[in-house]
């Protein structure tokens, strides 16, 4: 009778132990998914879904990305960028685009091309190099506004279009293609 109680207690003692341990590892992931939600998305890294192919063939239609929030706390988006920014007269709807001009720059669409501070840019990355269908400018960018395009120039609503993107607007750098597994991959 006495090895039964000592084994029955062992068992306790072991459904105890199993009964803490998965209460402590539900309790850690609760405290990480929390840590996630409050510090992690709203300071550092973001998921974003991309709604259009105005940036094709750099990022594609469907593709997710992650946007590194924190670095633009501590220094400007630089020429070139690919950022994701809260869309101009769009409550609540978000876009990404290449960084084309700097405040104090002049931009300009001439003979297919993108001009910039009279120097017309090499694009290899857009989807139709050197053809895009319009003309725009010059135009000088004031400070504290940025110049963005849609690498699938000929058919984006961009800067072009609604003109210069406070700086304010820009939430982050694009940083990774994370899904579909065919675009994964490091943004440069």
């Amino acid at each position: 009778m006495q090895d039964q109680t000592l084994l029955t207690r062992k068992k306790m003692s072991i459904l105890h132990r199993l009964i803490h341990i998965f209460g402590v590892i539900a309790l850690s992931y609760i405290i990480l998914v929390l840590i996630m939600l409050l510090i992690v998305r709203p300071f550092f890294i973001q998921a974003f879904f991309v709604p259009s192919g105005s940036m094709r063939p750099t990022i594609h239609l469907n593709d997710h990305i992650l946007v590194n929030k924190f670095l633009y706390r501590f220094a400007e988006p630089k020429f070139k960028e690919i950022v994701v920014f809260k869309k101009p007269n769009q409550a609540g709807r978000f876009s990404v685009m290449r960084i084309i001009g700097l405040p104090g720059d002049t931009i300009q669409v001439k003979y297919g091309a993108v001009v910039r501070n009279g120097t017309r840019l090499s694009e290899p990355y857009t989807l139709e190099p050197d053809s895009i269908y319009y003309n725009f400018g010059p135009y000088k960018i004031p400070e504290g506004k940025y110049f963005v395009l849609g690498d699938n120039r000929n058919d984006c609503i961009d800067s072009h279009t609604w003109g210069p993107l406070e700086r304010g607007r820009i939430l982050g750098k694009v940083w990774y293609i994370f899904k579909p597994a065919i675009h994964r991959g490091a943004i440069h």
